[in-house]
């Protein structure tokens, strides 16, 4: 018995601090989300998608693309039309990744706000119309929290290991089930008391 085809790793990029200086920019940020879940695309249609103008897209999809962020696709496009697609499907990093450079270092921050504001505007928006999905999906959905005290080296085991169950019950999942929606899922983790300092590190 043949076993079914194994889907190819997702191509990752560890943000390098040229590509984070770059990546910081509102536009830019949304251009690349939108040709992750969207899939290759042109500037016009980028432009009606995010409602800005084509000039601004082509402008930023170059400059996103100096930094190797995202590629064209010569097997799409014809003539004078080109075609954009990411050239990864996820993004990491971790924040000391820029302490040597204040520049990078400020670019992340301001990611990072960026993305909590996203996830509010995400967050209100499905509030507003959870009325028009069905129970089940309105069970399905939602948010919960945990609290534990633990080292940041657990923190970091557990980070690792949620991602890889979302990337298992991805790959699992058949991408053409009519049952099945696109869904955004979120991880966070906060110090529980973000008003006080760190502990002490113990000898």
């Amino acid at each position: 018995m043949e076993s079914e085809p194994t889907r190819p790793e997702p191509r990752r990029v560890r943000l390098d601090h040229q590509q984070v200086r770059v990546l910081a920019h509102p536009l830019r940020m949304r251009l690349v989300g939108a040709l992750r879940v969207n899939g290759p695309s042109t500037a016009t249609r980028l432009a009606e998608l995010l409602d800005t103008n084509t000039g601004a897209t082509s402008y930023h999809l170059r400059q996103l693309a100096e930094v190797g962020m995202v590629v064209e696709d010569p097997d799409l496009g014809t003539g004078r039309q080109r075609y954009w697609r990411a050239a990864h499907e996820v993004t990491q990093w971790e924040a000391s990744d820029y302490d040597d450079d204040p520049d990078a270092r400020a670019a992340i921050e301001w990611i990072e706000a960026d993305y909590i504001r996203f996830f509010s505007h995400h967050a209100e928006r499905w509030a507003a119309r959870r009325h028009e999905w069905s129970p089940a999906w309105r069970d399905a959905f939602g948010m919960g929290d945990f609290f534990m005290r633990i080292p940041a080296a657990r923190l970091e085991a557990i980070k690792a290991e949620v991602f890889a169950l979302l990337e298992r019950h991805r790959d699992e999942t058949d991408p053409d089930d009519p049952d099945g929606e696109l869904v955004q899922l979120y991880l966070a983790a906060f110090p529980l008391s973000p008003v006080l300092p760190p502990a002490e590190e113990k000898p």
